[in-house]
């Protein structure tokens, strides 16, 4: 059976808060493995009266930073919490990302991601969008986590 987290629980795992937390559900979480993250794109989300005035697309880059805060939330779900507790995860590389449909308000953006390596604190994922079956981006993308300051 697949675990749920709702906004709440991403809270205590990531350092982000609003307006940059941008998930609102983890599901179909598989232990270090892969998830589903849900993101609520709303008409009075952050980006949209600037990006763009009458036409609101969400922009790619905070597509990429959702994938990225959802491999963190799904690592340091399955890690111990003394692993990540007073630590932080960067992103360190994006090998590749695609934005094959622009994604605009009021939709469901689902993020399937897949930690497809680790290496001692560096992980390696990859990821796929979705808003109603429909491919929208994918990337691959790498992360470490570091301590705080």
């Amino acid at each position: 059976m697949s675990e749920t987290l709702n906004k709440n629980q991403i809270e205590n795992l990531l350092p982000h808060r609003e307006p940059m937390l941008l998930l609102d559900k983890l599901i179909n979480i598989k232990k270090l493995l892969s998830a589903t993250a849900i993101v609520n794109v709303k008409k009075d989300s952050f980006f949209v009266n600037g990006h763009f005035p009458g036409q609101p697309v969400m922009p790619g880059v905070l597509i990429v930073e959702a994938f990225g805060q959802a491999a963190a939330a799904l690592t340091a779900h399955g890690i111990d919490k003394s692993t990540y507790e007073n630590k932080l995860v960067f992103l360190m590389s994006v090998e590749k990302a695609r934005f094959r449909n622009p994604v605009v308000p009021d939709c469901k953006l689902e993020l399937n991601v897949e930690a497809i390596r680790s290496h001692g604190k560096v992980w390696k994922y990859k990821g796929e969008a979705f808003v109603s079956g429909k491919k929208m981006a994918d990337a691959i993308w790498s992360a470490t986590i570091v301590d705080r300051k």
